[in-house]
This record gives C-alpha cells, structure tokens and sequence, in this order.
C-alpha cells in the first residue's frame, strides 16, 4: 500500500491511498466467501458456489463494494498511523479506482480535518503578574471558616415566634388539582430558605406561626403533572432556629483537637492562608493559559466547531436559537476546541502519563462534585466509553501543571509567586467541600442535628480525653509515692522476684 498527503489547511489534509490487487485480495476471497453463503443456487451447497455464478447473480461490482467495504477502514487506519496523523471527526472518503479486471489495484481518497501543529514557546520565558494575597481577603476567610464551624456544632431549639429564612422546620405539605388531591406527605424537615422544595414553598413559610395553615399555587417539579399549576396547602408543625456556640476555649476544645480559642484561631488562619494563596495559584493559571492562547496560532477545524455548535442547540435544552446566542455558543466553542488542542500539545512535548491511581483520583473527585458515588461515576463513563476522554483531561491538566511550574508568576508588588499548592494534580478550580447535614430528620421534637450530634461526639471525646489524662496523671503520682528506696542489688533482685 502506498499513501500521500495533501495539505488542504492548517487542518486539513487530503489522503490518497493505493492497494495493490495482491494486498486487497483477501477481502475479495472474503466477499466471495460471504455473498455465497447468502445466495441460493440450485446443485450447489451454502458456500461453494463457484466465484463466476456469484459474479453472473449478483455482479462483480457488488462483490468488489463488499471487498472495499470490508477493507477500507484497516488502510485507512494504517495510512493515518504511516503519515502520523491525528484526525479530528470522520473522513469524507471517496472510491477513485475500483479494481475490475485481474491487476487493478484500489485507489481512493480521503479529506479529513487534522490536529494542527502548534509551535510551543519555552515555558521558562512566560511570566504573568497577578494580585497579592490582601489581609483583608485572608481575615474575611478566616471570619468564614469560623462561622462555618459554629454552624457545624450549633444546636436547634425550639422558638416561639414566626417562621422566617434560615429556621429549620417540620411540615405537613398536600397538593391538589382541580379538587383531586394527587399528593400528602407530613413530618417533613426543612430549612427555610434552602429553595429545595416546591417553588414558592420558603415565601409561604415566612411569617406562619406553628399550627398555622397557608396555600398557595405553584408548579410541580415532578411526577405524571409534572409542569403543572397545583394547588398546594402547608401545614407548620415544629420550628426551630440555630443556636451557635459561644467562642471560647470550651467551643475550641468541642470542635477540634486544641486546647484553647487562640490555638484554633492560628489554624484556621493558616488555613485561610493556604485558601488564599490556592486562589492566587489558580488565577496565575488562567493568565498563563490566556497568554499562551493569545500569543499562539492555534486554528480549528470550521466543520468541528459547526458540528458542535448544532449539537448544543439539539439537546433541547435552548428554545431560543438567536442569533446572537448562536454567536456567543460559536465564540465559546472555538475558545474551548483551541485550549483543548494546546493542552494536548503541551502534554504531548511534555510525555505526561496518567497513571491508574491519578485516574482513580479525578473520577472521586468529579462523582464528588455532581454528587454521585464514584463506582456509579466510572460504571457510567465505562459503558459510554469514556475512559479515554477522561484519561485526556487528566493528562491536560497535568499539562498545564508542568507549565505552571516554568513559568515566571509575580504579584503587583514584585514578589515571586508560590505555585507549589496549586500545580498538584488533581486540584480543581475550586475546593470541594462535603456539605454539612443540619436539618432535623424528623418532626420529634426532641430529634437531634447532626449539627447537634457532631457536639455530642465532640464532648464525649473530650470527656474521654480529659478522663484518660486524669489517669495518666494518677498513674504517674502513684508511681511516684511508690518509688523504692535505694536497696542493695540482692535486695532488688528479692523485689523483683516477690512482684513476679
């Protein structure tokens, strides 16, 4: 087999590809041998029908179509794998010479749209500036993490007051329509304002006391009248709000490992820190990637981006197609195609490989994020084939890692820029954090938080901890008061023998 390639574009290349007779005759055997086991003809068995009755039935030109049909796709595949090719989408393949006659060989073409050559700059002479870590940044994310911990150890008690956002409740809901109820549920717990039931549902809420009724309409989100307008009537059962803790040694020694208020606050401001500086990492990134996409020539195949323009607007997501919309869509696209394409480039110059364990990795990471169970996550993407999609994306961002590390990154005040927290693998645009459970899971009154039993755990372990110190330290005393007087070598060798 022989092949060429004729540069169309920077994307775009035209294959012509040549089989000898002797290369594609055992597709032809093969055609042969498969029309002849479809075909009946009388005094002749399934399959041995001789090749010129299968020609007088059926055609040779059929049994050719059958031969380069069958074919095609292995000279293809070793004609991109010969030039070095790296196709973006299918080919538009067209049959130039099919061989009829004894010594033909096969001769065909194919346009395809190819990865361009991108000629990478040295990471070492890239340098961007970025903001400085403010204090004020770092004292808003410290104020933060410390109301996120109270919240996480604050308890729910009782109110006798109206319901307003933020209140933790229990409710009775049951909807109708047309008079023909079609739901009633009762001890619901919620937190009001959290918008994750019924819409309209928290307004409705705002201002009723316990025991109090109210309706109000509202479309419903799921089931047979899904979209539908229905009538809905909320009864308030139970409510309650969040107490916080006070802040001081005992709620240090409740919620983490330290003795003492100030101990906890240093942590988390190291902490906070840690955040800021994380943050800082992230947006020299995106200034590094900007850079490098603007100063690069890197063009896109016009049919790759059609193709994925049409299919954002088929998913039926978007009712409206305007015309601005699809402008904005096309720019998104191109933008996305061309970083896809540089990272692929980087990675390649770079040899990144991914590893079994950094796939592992990216797919927790992601199940966390869509809120899925990984095993669930990678069932999925296995079925769909995705594996080597995802193998691609944690190679590129390993890829930009590697250029993270090169690159000069200062802030506006001339200091250089650590990036050493940020150009871990696996790091994503932002932290995910597993969210907190603070709702009551009944309509008991006396039902606890898992706010409520974090505290419990937490005192516990600390009246253990307090307790084991306490016999550590009688323990120590006893052993002191019981220490032997100096004695002879006989004498402590009688000791040690009466102890035994």
């Amino acid at each position: 087999m022989k092949s060429s390639v004729e540069t169309l574009s920077p994307t775009r290349v035209k294959l012509t590809i040549e089989v000898p007779s002797e290369e594609l005759k055992p597709s032809v055997d093969a055609a042969y041998k498969a029309i002849g086991s479809q075909i009946a003809i009388p005094g002749f068995r399934p399959g041995k029908v001789p090749t010129r009755i299968i020609e007088q039935r059926v055609g040779k030109g059929a049994v050719m179509q059958e031969a380069v049909n069958e074919a095609l796709p292995k000279f293809y595949g070793d004609a991109i794998e010969e030039n070095d090719l790296r196709p973006m989408g299918q080919p538009e393949v067209d049959l130039t010479e099919l061989p009829m006659a004894e010594g033909e060989q096969l001769v065909f073409t194919a346009e395809l749209d190819v990865r361009p050559t991108i000629e990478l700059p040295e990471f070492s002479s890239i340098a961007v500036e970025v903001d400085p870590i403010a204090e004020s940044d770092v004292d808003a994310e410290l104020d933060r993490r410390v109301e996120e911990l109270r919240t996480r150890f604050g308890t729910l008690v009782g109110v006798d007051r109206t319901a307003q956002e933020g209140d933790f409740v229990t409710i009775d809901l049951r909807g109708e329509i047309g008079g023909e109820e079609i739901d009633n549920v009762e001890g619901v717990s919620y937190e009001i304002g959290s918008r994750t039931m019924i819409s309209g549902l928290d307004d409705a809420l705002v201002g009723m006391s316990v025991d109090e009724e109210k309706d109000f309409t509202a479309p419903l989100a799921g089931g047979d009248h899904e979209g539908e307008d229905a009538e809905i009537t909320v009864t308030l059962r139970t409510l309650k709000e969040r107490e916080l803790p006070e802040l001081d040694d005992d709620f240090a020694q409740m919620a983490s490992e330290f003795d003492t208020l100030e101990e906890l606050k240093a942590d988390l401001r190291t902490q906070a820190e840690q955040a800021q500086s994380f943050q800082q990492g992230l947006a020299a990134r995106d200034k590094i990637l900007e850079r490098l996409l603007e100063d690069l020539e890197i063009p896109v195949p016009d049919s790759v981006v059609e193709a994925e323009v049409e299919a954002h607007f088929a998913d039926g997501s978007h009712e409206t197609e305007d015309a601005d919309h699809r402008a904005e869509v096309h720019e998104n696209t191109v933008k996305a195609l061309r970083t896809q394409l540089l990272l692929d480039a980087i990675a390649e110059k770079t040899e990144v490989t991914v590893s079994q364990q950094e796939l592992i990795e990216y797919i927790i990471m992601t199940a966390q994020q869509y809120g899925m169970d990984p095993s669930q996550l990678a069932q999925a993407m296995d079925d769909n084939q995705q594996a080597g999609a995802m193998a691609a994306e944690v190679a590129r961002r390993k890829a930009l890692a590697s250029v993270m590390e090169e690159a000069k990154v200062t802030d506006t005040n001339g200091d250089v820029v650590d990036l050493s927290a940020t150009v871990e693998v696996g790091d994503e645009d932002d932290e995910v954090e597993a969210p907190a459970s603070d709702a009551p899971e009944s309509d008991d009154d006396s039902t606890e938080s898992d706010a409520e039993v974090d505290a419990e755990k937490a005192e516990k372990k600390k009246a253990e901890k307090k307790k084991a110190d306490k016999k550590d330290k009688g323990e120590k005393k006893d052993k002191a008061d019981k220490k032997p007087e100096k004695k002879d070598k006989k004498s402590d060798e009688g000791s040690a023998d009466d102890s035994k």
